[in-house]
């Protein structure tokens, strides 16, 4: 069902609206859980440090699909909000050609490169060959993820954020139940949980493709409805071309701490590979929720009613507080039995390197809470300089920090480099946010 954004309590239409996103990123990070968790569990300590280690390049692809979708949700959220029609749809249109295109280059570079990069990056060699064989597996699966990324765009832009969650909730519980099966029964190892992300991945995209269709036709519009447009992809591009650079960015910083890591030897990569999906369940949360109210905030401009974007600012962080409450708790003070849960070894030194990350990382979890929500703003209205400008503040001081502290303290000074990146972008993103509200409401 579409959901008009532009009317009712700022507070309520934003809940109602972004609940069912953080339902289905919750379920959509179980991918990578499950992978990590079947890795680790049945085949061992490397298997783990494998998938963990390929995951970092994967979030390059996730990166570029995943500004995609940024780009078509804005826009087509303006559309929608102005009324536009028929510019609506050939907007979704013009993004799944454009968005196919460069799924084709980046299959391509994907294959060519990966071998280089991972090698570039110091993956030892007990994890290269599995490495390698999960990161072919998922690039095959590359135009599911592109185009399920644009349907669910498109649905955040009408306002719908329930069916997403439906198809992400079945599709990847089955991915659970798959890859269990592909390891254990038939024996096929690290391959086993990338072809079973692939299957699920596939049937997800492929519905969320029909039902994005379906619904296009529910809405009326005249005349015959161009399939592409020039000006429109300039629009969207204005918006998709920062947010997959700032994506991009961010995961080759993230490819280059993980290079770092990698040098402190499997334990350490291990203990982290577990960390981190914790960790990115939280902010792929808060940063969907982020998107939930980029969503809310182009629906508003393109209906004319600025003023409620300040109240959807305050609306906005209370919400992402009250998310961040239970998991820095849960994190802080159960770190070891989550951690264990992707362990074959309880008790074994990878155990201890994923708690000390999530004790350190954790209570900042309501700085980088308020920043995404500033930075929802700006995408929503369009400010993708100012959003640039923090986003690489905060990445290139973890980068920098990551390396320069991990000298004297080990691993515990890459660790400490989060908060500290957080901590001065989120200021930033703040001002920047000011500066937008102040302007929009004169």
């Amino acid at each position: 069902m579409n959901r008009d954004l532009t009317v009712g309590k700022p507070s309520t239409v934003l809940w109602k609206f972004c609940l069912p996103l953080f339902g289905s990123i919750i379920f959509q990070q179980l991918y990578n859980i499950a992978d990590s968790l079947v890795a680790g569990k049945f085949l061992g300590e490397d298997a783990l440090a494998a998938v963990g280690n390929s995951y970092e390049i994967t979030l390059i692809f996730i990166a570029c699909a995943f500004g995609t979708n940024i780009g078509c949700s804005v826009i087509v959220s303006q559309l929608f909000g102005a009324r536009q029609y028929r510019e609506l749809k050939t907007a979704a249109y013009t993004t799944f050609l454009a968005g196919g295109g460069l799924c084709a280059l980046l299959m391509v570079l994907g294959l060519i490169f990966c071998q280089p990069l991972l090698t570039l990056i110091n993956t030892p060699a007990n994890v290269m060959a599995d490495s390698k064989l999960y990161l072919d597996i998922y690039i095959l699966g590359l135009p599911f993820v592109f185009y399920y990324n644009i349907s669910t765009g498109v649905f955040s832009a009408l306002g719908d954020s329930k069916t997403p969650f439906l198809f992400l909730a079945v599709s990847s519980t089955a991915n659970i139940a798959v890859d269990i099966l592909f390891v254990t029964v038939f024996d096929m190892g690290v391959a086993g949980v990338a072809w079973a992300t692939f299957l699920c991945q596939g049937i997800s995209c492929i519905l969320a493709l029909m039902v994005v269709l379906r619904r296009f036709r529910t809405i009326k519009t005249e005349g015959k409805v161009p399939v592409f447009s020039w000006p429109l992809l300039k629009r969207i591009s204005v918006v998709a071309l920062p947010s997959i650079l700032q994506q991009s960015f961010i995961s080759v910083g993230n490819i280059i701490i993980q290079s770092v890591i990698n040098g402190f030897g499997s334990s350490v990569m291990a203990g982290y590979s577990a960390a981190i999906k914790l960790n990115n369940l939280v902010i792929s949360s808060l940063t969907t929720l982020g998107n939930g109210i980029s969503n809310y905030t182009a629906q508003n401009l393109g209906a004319e009613k600025p003023e409620r974007i300040g109240q959807g600012f305050r609306a906005g962080i209370q919400m992402v507080a009250a998310l961040c409450v239970p998991f820095v708790l849960l994190y802080f003070f159960a770190g070891k039995p989550l951690v264990s849960i992707f362990m074959e070894d309880p008790q074994g030194p990878a155990i201890a390197v994923g708690m000390e990350f999530l004790r350190i990382v954790a209570p900042f979890y309501f700085i980088v809470a308020a920043k995404l929500v500033c930075d929802g703003i700006l995408r929503g209205a369009g400010r993708m300089k100012e959003f640039m400008i923090a986003t690489f503040t905060d990445l290139i001081l973890r980068v920098v920090l990551a390396w320069v502290l991990s000298i004297p303290l080990q691993s515990t000074g890459i660790w400490m480099a989060w908060p500290i990146g957080w901590a001065v972008a989120t200021v930033m993103s703040y001002n920047f946010y000011h500066r937008v509200n102040t302007v929009s409401t004169r």
